[in-house]
């Protein structure tokens, strides 16, 4: 099976700023400098509308593939940001973030100033750690 979303070399920062809503712009280019700091991974852009910070390989019973290790995307929405271990780990961090909801692995913001950003980069930076003990990872 070839998944739909894959890695590609389109311009991140261009698609932040095609969003089109003047705050998801704004935050999508702060959650861009904040997590390139983080990672230390260039953000490569993986379908056509998320952001994502290195990659690991999974396998699953159709087949299996690669997805970042972590990312964003500005959605007209919300701003979702992929913590892919899910929240299980997560309960403390949870309580002190700020306005949010949960999906299976997407932590949904409606802006930034919306959340303790110092937290965020706690969930963000164990979830990375996480990913790592699990799956082969670059």
């Amino acid at each position: 099976m070839v998944l739909k979303t894959q890695e590609n070399d389109a311009d991140v920062k261009t698609f932040i700023e095609s969003v089109g809503h003047p705050q998801k712009v704004t935050d999508g280019l702060a959650l861009l400098e904040l997590m390139t700091k983080m990672t230390g991974k260039h953000a490569k852009m993986w379908g056509n509308s998320i952001v994502g910070f290195g990659k690991y390989t999974y396998q699953n019973t159709s087949g299996g593939g690669a997805w970042p290790i972590t990312g964003f995307s500005p959605r007209k929405t919300a701003l979702s940001v992929y913590i892919m271990p899910g929240f299980d780990e997560f309960s403390e961090e949870l309580k002190r973030l700020g306005k949010h909801k949960l999906g299976k692995s997407c932590l949904y913001i409606n802006k930034l100033a919306d959340i303790d950003l110092d937290v965020l980069k706690t969930i963000v930076t164990k979830s990375i750690r996480i990913m790592e003990q699990r799956y082969p990872c670059e």
